[in-house]
């Protein structure tokens, strides 16, 4: 496991963006595949967009393409950020950071994954997108 700790949640109104970052402590990203689910109360946690440094591929929910950008920090290789723009009401939730260590190839390697397959996990960022 990797310690991982999100920034960037806040309060924004309908049409607004904000930018969630995931900073990894100890190890460089490459061999991880990190990302971002998100939770609203009584709802099961629902992934929202991934990225594969090692390939480049990226992975996002149908509910978040085109408005939503995940993308890896160049400087420190250890963080990942996601760019989130026309946020919408419905994208109000409790974003977690997730990362799992994983060997793969090509873009197949970017897919939804289930939560268990992800060993590391964030406190969690609370996102609020007023109407």
């Amino acid at each position: 496991q990797v310690q991982l700790a999100e920034s960037g949640g806040g309060s924004v109104q309908a049409g607004g963006t904000l930018r969630l970052s995931c900073a990894m402590s100890r190890y460089a990203n490459t061999d991880y595949y990190m990302g971002w689910f998100r939770q609203t109360p009584g709802k099961e946690r629902e992934g929202v967009a991934f990225i594969y440094p090692r390939s480049g591929c990226t992975y996002y929910a149908d509910s978040v393409k085109g408005r939503f950008t995940i993308s890896e920090d160049n400087n420190t290789k250890k963080t990942v950020h996601l760019q989130m723009n026309s946020l919408t009401p419905e994208d109000s939730a409790m974003y977690y950071c997730a990362a799992l260590n994983l060997l793969c190839g090509g873009d197949s390697c970017c897919r939804e994954r289930p939560t268990h397959h992800f060993e590391s996990w964030g406190q969690g960022t609370q996102v609020n997108v007023s109407s």
